[in-house]
């Protein structure tokens, strides 16, 4: 073989290597897309399981969160711990009090004729005080699970109670708002009453560092600290509704959780059978709880919403809970607020600094710095976090649907696991790699499937991708994609070195050819001129960076002139890929099969025809979108419409005399045909003298055809010659004209 048959032979085989590669490549948009997961907002809409999600949008291992006790009952409404470690829950609507040994086993302690169990105490001598509704009484149970009315007073509901440091029993009611001071069993609730709130509820109660009683009220929303002899003082007015709970801290502050209008509800009594209520929490060792309703789905879920990023926590126009940090000073900070999360316990962080609130958000556990960075600590298998009891390092959490009892600590879990929400690439998309950053034990998985929600039409999940730096997807192409983080403690570090952040995935989706959704076309006349853009800057294209990220590019409409003649098209046309579209217009006569290039290139979506190039006739204009500006050469798609037949005129009608003009004294008799050869005749004017044009009628009284007669008797005054001039105008703006001389001889 010669060296010029040898190159020939290469030369042959690339080029058919070409072809096929060609061949091989999807097409795709030229541009890949990156899904970066890199704010807390974004992380807080996946499942958090093991996993807690910091302020600054990092995943960590969460507190070890174990479930003790199962009540089988749909609430639990408040929860309360005694000296020996046991912990009681209340419970609705069938009014049972639980006792859960330290060790985890729990049993049935009372069963009381009410439905609901919503506030519990337990006495200096141990013995454990429970608060009903509807109907509200106090009873007094023993350790043996006897009980007897302690008081029953004669409002409605028993939200609140609070052992005072004299031991006597505090009780907030509702609906009248009382809040009493039973020293004794069987005492006279005339002869008990503290103080009349005049408000409609006193909803929760507590005893602050100082033995001080701190009551919260409905619907005013006020905290008021109250002296033994029953002298209330404002210590805050909220600007919702409800105080739902409250919680010293041993710093002398107190955290006070509020609701708005939106999120409270009908009370217990109202509607025993409704929707789902909560507890408020308990400080350490004693509590008071109190009962607000929230709506769910058909599952039992409440219908809670992620909170939304960008929003200032002091902004509590539209909030649905919030917690306050009322300082012993007397100021009040704004620690948390939400506008689409329920809030239902709170209660002091045991590590101090913090606070601990739970909600009806997935049952989330939110902790929250006393300078208001916020924690998802955790996140239950429950609907609600109805109830918080703190005991030292340990604190127990009450679930509401179903009614079950956890504790956490500070030990960490040793694995946990974060599932992102689902990505959706509008198109099936071919995916590239997934990243991110982190140390310790972290591995990230992927899934896809093409229905909006994952089920058993999408993949399993991949083979773990263990390189932070980068790694191929491995899932098969589809429109949906969402991927799963699992955290694992590293041998001997207890779990704190674990943290991932910063997920980012590529993807490009197939490209899709554009599509020209309309062409209309304007009346004759009417040319369109292009408005001068707001300048931007010429680096931002070249510099591969996406032009949205230096803010919205406004398209101004373009601008109207007059243009004899002119046929000017305006289209609409869409990438669902947002490829950037060039336009070509092409133009054919009805009675012809080809199209002729008119104009190409076009990156505005308007175009003036010219209608003095094109000979009289009808034509169809075609315009042809491509998405070539931002794909390589072979691979870009084109779409195209088009428009409705177009009539070119640009011949104007022909004005003949018809007859002999005749003058009789001050009149003028004249007889005018107009013929359009092209179109139809649309109005004309006659002008005496170079007198001012009027219009006249034809005489058949409508100008609509292509030909038409006027009949005119025009007023002559002085003798000698005239001059009548008529113009005709026909439905393309064409004009034609003639002018006569007439003589009176008068």
């Amino acid at each position: 073989m010669t060296n010029q048959t040898l190159i020939k032979h290469i030369i042959k085989s690339l080029s058919l290597l070409i072809v096929l590669i060609a061949f091989a490549v999807p097409i795709l948009a030229a541009e890949p897309i990156i899904w970066e997961t890199n704010s807390r907002a974004e992380l807080l809409h996946g499942e958090a399981h093991g996993v807690s999600v910091t302020d600054t949008g990092a995943l960590m291992l969460a507190p070890r969160f174990t479930q003790l006790f199962n009540t089988e009952q749909p609430y639990i409404w408040s929860s309360v711990a005694d000296s020996a470690g046991n912990i009681y829950l209340g419970t609705g609507h069938d009014g049972k009090i639980y006792r859960v040994s330290p060790d985890g086993h729990g049993a049935l302690l009372y069963d009381s004729p009410e439905l609901d169990v919503t506030a519990l105490a337990v006495g200096r001598d141990g013995a454990l005080y429970a608060g009903t509704s509807p109907d509200g009484k106090v009873y007094r149970i023993s350790s043996d699970g006897k009980a007897e009315v302690y008081f029953d007073p004669p409002d409605k509901y028993i939200w609140a109670l609070a052992v005072l440091p004299d031991g006597q029993l505090a009780v907030g009611t509702g609906d009248k708002g009382k809040l009493y001071r039973v020293a004794a069993a069987n005492a006279k609730p005339e002869t008990s009453l503290l103080i009349d709130t005049n408000q409609t509820h006193v909803i929760s109660l507590a005893v602050d560092a100082k033995g001080e009683l701190i009551a919260g009220t409905d619907p005013g929303g006020i905290v008021l600290r109250i002296s033994p002899e029953g002298k209330a003082f404002a210590l805050f007015d909220s600007p919702l509704r409800e105080i739902h709970a409250l919680a010293p801290a041993s710093d002398g502050s107190i955290y006070a959780l509020a609701i708005s209008e939106a999120a409270s509800g009908p009370r217990v009594g109202n509607a025993p059978a409704a929707s789902p209520q909560s507890a408020e929490s308990s400080t350490s060792g004693q509590g008071s709880t109190t009962v607000t309703i929230t709506s769910i789905d058909e599952s039992g879920v409440p219908q809670q919403s992620q909170p939304p990023g960008g929003r200032s926590r002091n902004d509590l126009s539209n909030a649905k809970s919030a917690v306050f940090r009322i300082l012993p000073d007397g100021g009040t900070d704004v620690l948390w607020s939400s506008s689409t999360i329920t809030a239902f316990a709170v209660a002091p962080a045991p590590q101090g600094g913090s606070v601990l609130i739970g909600t009806a958000d997935k049952g989330r556990i939110y902790s929250v710095t006393d300078d208001g960075r916020d924690t998802l600590l955790l996140q239950s298998t429950e609907g609600q976090t109805s109830t918080f009891v703190v005991r030292g390092r340990e604190v127990f959490a009450a679930s509401s649907n179903q009614g079950k009892l956890f504790r956490f600590g500070s030990e960490l879990v040793n694995e946990g696991n974060y599932e992102s929400p689902v990505r959706d690439a509008k198109l099936v998309a071919s995916w590239g790699r997934i990243w991110w950053r982190g140390r310790g034990g972290v591995e990230l998985q992927t899934r896809t499937g093409n229905s909006e929600h994952p089920d058993a039409t999408w993949s399993d999940w991949s083979a773990p991708y263990r390189d932070a730096a980068g790694a191929q997807v491995t899932s098969p192409r589809a429109r949906f994609i969402q991927w799963r983080a699992v955290l694992r403690e590293p041998a001997g570090t207890g779990g704190a070195e674990t943290r991932m952040e910063n997920v980012s995935l590529a993807y490009l989706p197939r490209n899709v050819a554009p599509e020209v959704l309309n062409i209309t076309v304007l009346p004759v006349g009417i040319g369109l001129q292009t408005i001068v853009q707001i300048q931007t800057d010429p680096n931002i294209e070249s510099s591969g960076l996406d032009p949205s990220l230096f803010g919205a590019v406004v398209q101004v409409p373009p601008r109207r002139v007059y243009q004899r003649g002119a046929r000017s098209l305006q289209w609409q046309a869409e990438d669902r890929n947002n490829d950037t579209l060039e336009y070509t217009v092409y133009y054919r006569s009805l009675n012809e099969s080809t199209f002729r290039l008119l104009k190409d290139k076009l990156r505005e979506n308007f175009y003036t025809v010219d209608g003095a190039t094109l000979a009289d006739g009808r034509y169809v204009f075609k315009v042809v979108a491509t998405d070539a500006p931002d794909n390589p050469g072979g691979q870009a798609l084109m779409g195209e419409r088009m428009s409705e037949p177009v009539d070119i005129d640009n011949t104007p009608p022909v004005i003949r005399t018809v007859g002999e003009t005749q003058a009789t004294g001050d009149h003028a008799h004249v007889v005018f045909d107009v013929e359009d050869a092209t179109g139809m005749v649309k109005r004309a004017d006659v002008s005496v003298d170079g007198g001012v044009w009027r219009g006249v009628f034809p005489d058949d009284g409508i100008a609509d055809s292509p030909r038409e007669r006027y009949t005119l008797d025009l007023p002559i005054i002085g003798a000698g010659e005239h001059t009548v001039s008529l113009r005709a105008f026909d439905m393309s703006g064409n004009v034609g004209s003639i002018r006569i001389t007439v003589r009176n001889a008068k």
